[in-house]
């Protein structure tokens, strides 16, 4: 049996990737009690204070890091489930043609989600 080649994998090791996911958690779990905290303590919450809120460049920093820290906790996680299931012990020969093909679909759909992303945090 073939062991998978890191070509697909973001941090070239497991170790790395462990490190990424964890530190890309924490990100993740720090915007959503800030979003919390702004949902539970803004007094009149309106389209006006919410737009003025993601409008301040902190908030749009803050925002693209954790919508870039969601892309490779994303990635991490599809390379690592990809890797593992879809491969020839369990698919046969074709098993590596249709993992780098989902990878490869994954791959684009992540890129996409985050130029939307992009474009809406710093588009306007």
């Amino acid at each position: 049996m073939d062991m998978v080649v890191n070509a697909t994998s973001l941090g070239r090791s497991g170790l790395y990737d462990w490190l990424i996911q964890r530190a890309s958690a924490l990100v993740l779990l720090a915007y959503a009690v800030c979003i919390l905290g702004s949902l539970l303590f803004t007094q009149d919450l309106d389209y006006a204070s919410w737009r003025a809120q993601f409008g301040a460049p902190a908030m749009q920093i803050f925002s693209l890091i954790a919508l870039l820290s969601l892309c490779a906790h994303a990635w991490i996680g599809i390379w690592t489930v990809t890797t593992d299931y879809l491969n020839e012990a369990h698919l046969g020969r074709a098993g590596t043609a249709i993992r780098l093909f989902t990878q490869g679909v994954c791959a684009l759909l992540t890129l996409i989600y985050l130029l939307w992303g992009v474009r809406i945090f710093w588009g306007g």
